[in-house]
């Protein structure tokens, strides 16, 4: 049986979000790198990663049950 995660993408990476947000399906071990890879994500616009609300990378391996949000570089002052 497939694991979850919740997954949120801000700012200008909202408009790519998947569907099914909410349940994102994952093998136990995924990177957070394959899940945008896989959903079409632009790795580069990745900036800041959290994994139940800790600051985590691109490398951070998921097992399912957590929430995922991704935020693009911030610009302006």
């Amino acid at each position: 049986m497939p694991a979850h995660i919740q997954l949120k993408l801000f700012a200008a990476l909202t408009p790519l979000s998947p569907e099914n947000s909410d349940r994102v399906p994952v093998s136990p071990g995924t990177s957070v790198k394959e899940v945008l890879e896989r959903l079409n994500v632009p790795i580069a616009k990745a900036h800041l990663i959290f994994i139940n609300g800790v600051k985590r990378t691109l490398d951070t391996r998921l097992n399912g049950g957590e929430r995922v949000g991704i935020f693009p570089p911030v610009a302006g002052g």
